[in-house]
């Protein structure tokens, strides 16, 4: 590494590399050789792609912030989350003027204006304005739920699916009704019920 010397050589095209494993992850530009998830069959160009994609499945989330605790499955959204903790918004908005601590999130947010969505579903056709919104939708076609109670087992494709059922175990009922007072465990169920004041 400080030296710059590169003692692997790739016998194809003649690129050199200070890491054998270098070497062994850029032979696959030749071979076309893929790694691949053996639970959803997806392929990476990289071995480390796939590492982070499995968190996806396991839901690990190695990366904490040090302010809040909150935890990511990877660094770069670390990064982005602890740029809210500055409160620095430099990116604004120029049809509502709402901003934003990042140019990407200014850019998805653009688009409830235009009401664009680059991102369509393969299977069904269906866009999303945001990609995460796909993946998740994605679980429909393909039957993965990758969140499971670690009470009773029951497993969800959606992380916010899974926060809802832990209330069953917990009893908690954090959406209350400002009319009556009434609590739910789900924010859906308090709208539900507020139509009873509304008519």
């Amino acid at each position: 590494m400080h030296t710059g010397e590169k003692p692997h050589s790739c016998q194809t095209c003649g690129k050199r590399f200070s890491f054998h494993s270098s070497l062994f992850r850029h032979m696959t530009v030749h071979t076309g050789e893929k790694p691949y998830c053996e639970t959803c069959g997806k392929r990476f160009s990289q071995q480390r792609d796939l590492k982070v994609h499995k968190r996806t499945h396991t839901g690990e989330k190695p990366h904490s912030c040090g302010t809040c605790g909150k935890t990511f499955s990877q660094r770069s959204a670390l990064l982005r989350h602890i740029e809210t903790h500055t409160g620095e918004k430099p990116h604004s908005c120029e049809t509502c003027g709402k901003r934003f601590s990042q140019q990407r999130d200014l850019k998805v947010h653009k688009r409830t204006h235009t009401g664009e969505k680059p991102h369509s579903c393969e299977t069904c056709g269906k866009s999303f304005s945001r990609r995460s919104h796909l993946l998740v939708h994605v679980r429909i076609h393909t039957g993965e739920k990758p969140h499971s109670c670690e009470t009773c087992g029951k497993r969800f494709s959606q992380q916010r699916d899974l926060r809802d059922h832990k209330r069953t175990h917990t009893g908690e009922k954090p959406h209350s009704c400002e009319t009556c007072g009434k609590s739910f465990c789900q924010r859906g169920h308090l709208l539900v019920h507020k139509r009873i004041h509304t008519g």
